[in-house]
């Protein structure tokens, strides 16, 4: 096997640990809690790496919740007899897989074997995004489709767009011409997505442009990349321009109502073609006056500050060791000199004349007159009312050497007041799992509910669990009484 050879099979290797993500949402479905078997998950990915990938915009990427909406009919159809809540589930459940919620860089990762010159095998990680999720203005999120999803969809991996657009597009022409319009639409929606990704190929330059012009090669590699998309654009406009006219005959001289609607569709997709050539075509003009501004903007940018004081370093560690006489100076110093410089209210002459010579402003003697606020009650919605709270800790005031179980105390609530009772004593009871010991030693309490799981199964018809030991403790009046006194 020489290099090129495996160059082909790591690019194929590449190629399925793409498709991965799809499978593994039909295989991790039975985790769902429900009947989730009658779902094809990966038929509900592709349909929404398609959505995002026409919706988004060279700007924008398109609305989560949008969709969202726009799935679940696709689910719908798949288990029509399901609720429309399971059919929404399912789509959100789908899209968020795809965008990977779960990671914490929100990527998916393969591992493959390449072999080195040298004959050796080792083995590399390849990290890569389906959909992710991008910041757009007024703090709103949109999502955005890769290339290796765009790949995943069209099913043409690791090719170069342009050769692919161009291939796209005369297979395109010639279906047409054919008069395989099923076909043809098939192939115009693959010419649509390559240049959705040459779209995407030109934002990342522009993006890395923004935020440092160094890190782009605006010397060869960008400039080149701008001559052959401008050709590229060129040679669609004429390419696309004769389709449209060929798809429009076809569907004027057709018969058949599946022809005319196909070729219809057709014809949205040509034009949504066109549209996206214009806007590229505006983004490319626009990328060289873009450079020189940004490289205007930051080569004569202030240099920000570098130089930073650390408090621990500089002044907590060698100052702790000293004696307090000679750490106060230090300290004063530091405190004096860091809270900033106080700005004098006039600094100009002409500003303190201002300030002079300004009549003063008549007030009125109690001051601006208040608003008279609009006071709304708020609701009582708490669940329990006064009356089962006091019952409830009636109930747990148990004396200190007669703990209980707390599936007793719930038997007893539920035969005074029924289930509300019953569950506010357990809420109760585990909150007495963890007595704030400190804060009832400090406000002088004298005792204090305690719960102990002694390991005990709970055997409750409402409630699962620890069957908890329920009792009182007694805290050291004494020792609090002596504490108030050396605080007082």
């Amino acid at each position: 096997m020489g290099p090129a050879a495996d160059e082909g099979l790591a690019r194929r290797l590449r190629a399925l640990a793409c498709t991965a993500p799809l499978h593994d949402l039909d295989a991790r479905k039975v985790n769902l809690a429900g009947e989730y078997s009658v779902y094809g998950m990966a038929e509900v990915a592709l349909a929404a790496i398609d959505l995002v990938t026409l919706n988004m915009d060279f700007d924008t990427g398109a609305d989560h919740d949008q969709i969202v909406a726009r799935l679940v009919p696709r689910v719908a159809a798949q288990a029509p007899r399901r609720p429309a809540v399971e059919h929404e589930r399912v789509a959100r459940w789908v899209l968020e897989n795809l965008i990977n919620v779960g990671s914490v860089d929100r990527g998916f990762r393969a591992v493959y074997g390449t072999f080195e010159p040298d004959g050796s095998y080792v083995r590399r990680d390849y990290d890569f995004k389906l959909i992710e999720e991008v910041p757009g203005p007024g703090g709103t999120v949109y999502l955005r489709t890769t290339d290796e999803a765009v790949n995943v969809l069209v099913g043409a991996l690791d090719t170069d767009v342009t050769s692919a657009q161009i291939a796209a597009e005369v297979k395109l022409e010639v279906l047409i011409s054919r008069g395989r319009l099923a076909d043809a639409q098939l192939a115009a929606e693959q010419a649509r997505y390559r240049t959705v990704q040459y779209s995407e190929t030109l934002r990342r330059a522009l993006d890395a442009t923004r935020r440092n012009v160094r890190a782009v090669d605006w010397l060869e590699a960008v400039p080149d990349m701008i001559a052959e998309a401008l050709d590229h654009v060129a040679d669609r406009y004429r390419h696309e321009n004769a389709i449209l006219t060929n798809i429009r005959k076809a569907r004027d001289e057709s018969e058949e109502p599946e022809h005319k609607r196909r070729a219809a569709e057709l014809v949205d997709i040509v034009k949504d073609c066109i549209r996206r050539h214009t806007q590229l075509q505006s983004r490319l003009l626009e990328a060289g006056p873009l450079f020189r501004a940004e490289q205007d903007r930051q080569a004569f940018a202030t240099p920000l500050a570098s130089s930073g004081i650390d408090l621990y370093g500089h002044l907590v560690a060698p100052v702790l060791p000293l004696p307090v006489e000679r750490a106060l100076r230090v300290t004063d110093a530091f405190f004096a000199r860091g809270t900033g410089l106080r700005t004098p209210v006039s600094v100009r002459v002409g500003d303190l004349v201002d300030l002079l010579l300004t009549p003063p402003v008549e007030r009125e003697h109690l001051g601006a007159e208040m608003p008279e606020p609009d006071l709304i009650a708020t609701p009582d919605d708490s669940r329990f009312s006064e009356e089962q709270l006091a019952a409830a800790k009636e109930l747990l005031d148990l004396p200190h050497d007669a703990p209980r179980r707390l599936s007793g105390l719930l038997a007893e609530a539920r035969r005074r007041e029924g289930s509300d009772l019953a569950y506010l004593v357990a809420l109760l009871a585990v909150h007495a799992a963890s007595p704030p010991v400190g804060t009832a030693y400090r406000q002088g309490e004298e005792k204090l509910l305690f719960a102990v799981d002694d390991g005990t199964e709970l055997d409750d018809p409402e409630f699962g669990g620890a069957d908890l030991i329920v009792g009182t403790a007694l805290l050291d009046a004494a020792g609090m009484a002596a504490d108030r006194t050396e605080a007082a």
